[in-house]
């Protein structure tokens, strides 16, 4: 499980607006995060909810939030963060049930208007994908895509947390994020720094989307025109725990992105420093208005045509050039360099541990699986020849 940080929770919901009466879910809710952080921002908004009628209050309590959690630890966690939050959901499973949104508990979930979630990084051993979906992969990050794209409500809007891998992967990824920006208009992509979450090593990014068209909520073709893309990753700060995440260092992408919560405020390109930026010469005090070029600004637009023509439906999008910021202050955190080479490897060992399969290796690739799971302690290794 991703236990995502409170600032970014806190900035994604102030961005997206959850409103009374919105059917909000998170599909990997962990202990509840986004839901409380939802159900707070309505009730700063309602007056503690006494501004609304009897019936409305009602909603809010039972059927406002709903979230679907695959540990049931977790969701023994999740289930008492929301009743000590005044959220009940549900009189027979609460606002949080247990089950796996890639099964048939996901399938089961109400439609939404508003979904904000994390889903889990890695491999989660007891995650088994056996839902049928339009573009069938082994990528669990791509399966909950398209899940978030079939809950929502036409008009509907999510705010999605995800790897790196979900931008620039091949094959099915590239159909399942075409899919995505034919359904709904891709609005804009926040790049996000390095070594804000305990799975170290891992470059994530939001997506932030809408059901349908400005148009036509029911419009499911040629959605996304336009893409914005807020870089701050590249040569910012790594954060840990020497240097934490705060929401004070979104209030730059929080004011580029605008007032309307679908991302239809006027908005223009730019956007050169911002907190936790390192600059090539921090002792040049003119650096920054020499360098006010547009590429080397932080917030850009992307066509809808560059992205099919130039990207090949990437949304790996970058453009800022890396100053290779070197000094001892500003190097990542060792956990951090290491994380990095762990999840390297690990991805390149599911890549050929699927490519075995598919070449009908089955029984070697199991095996070797084996070996490495006894060797990072996962399971007894076997016992040896003469043993008790």
């Amino acid at each position: 499980m991703t236990f995502t940080p409170r600032a970014l929770i806190n900035t994604i919901v102030k961005l997206m607006q959850p409103q009374a009466r919105e059917v909000i879910q998170d599909p990997a809710a962990g202990t509840a995060g986004f839901l409380i952080e939802a159900d707070k921002y309505i009730k700063s908004k309602t007056n503690n909810l006494f501004d609304l009628s009897d019936e409305d209050q009602g909603f809010q309590m039972q059927k406002a939030f709903v979230g679907l959690e695959l540990v049931p630890e977790t969701r023994r966690l999740a289930l008492m963060n929301c009743l000590l939050h005044d959220i009940e959901g549900d009189e027979n499973e609460g606002a949080i049930r247990l089950g796996n949104t890639l099964g048939a508990a996901g399938e089961n979930l109400p439609k939404a208007d508003v979904i904000l979630t994390n889903p889990p990084f890695g491999a989660a051993s007891g995650t088994n994908i056996t839902r049928t979906f339009v573009y069938p992969t082994s990528n669990k990050q791509l399966c909950f895509m398209q899940h978030i794209v079939e809950a929502l409500e036409p008009g509907g809007r999510a705010a999605v947390v995800i790897p790196d891998n979900v931008l620039f992967e091949g094959s099915k990824g590239t159909d399942i994020r075409r899919d995505l920006m034919e359904k709904c208009r891709l609005h804009t992509i926040l790049r996000l720094p390095t070594g804000i979450f305990y799975a170290q090593g891992v470059k994530t990014n939001v997506l932030f989307f809408q059901k349908g068209a400005v148009d036509n909520i029911h419009q499911d073709t040629a959605c996304t025109t336009e893409t914005w893309v807020f870089d701050m990753r590249t040569n910012m700060n790594t954060f840990g725990k020497r240097r934490p995440l705060t929401e004070q260092h979104f209030d730059t992408f929080v004011t580029a992105y605008g007032e309307d919560k679908n991302g239809l405020s006027p908005r223009t390109e730019g956007v050169y420093d911002i907190l936790g930026a390192i600059h090539p010469d921090e002792n040049e005090t003119n650096s920054l208005e020499l360098n006010k070029k547009l590429e080397s600004a932080r917030w850009r637009k992307f066509s809808r045509e560059y992205i099919r023509e130039q990207k090949g439906d990437s949304l790996d999008i970058t453009w800022l050039k890396d100053n290779d910021a070197t000094s001892a202050e500003n190097l990542p955190e060792p956990e951090v360099l290491a994380g990095e080479a762990m999840a390297e490897l690990t991805t390149a060992m599911g890549e050929i541990y699927q490519l075995m399969k598919a070449l009908g290796a089955d029984n070697e690739a199991e095996a070797q699986k084996q070996l490495l799971e006894a060797e990072f302690g996962l399971v007894e290794p076997a016992a040896q020849d003469g043993e008790a």
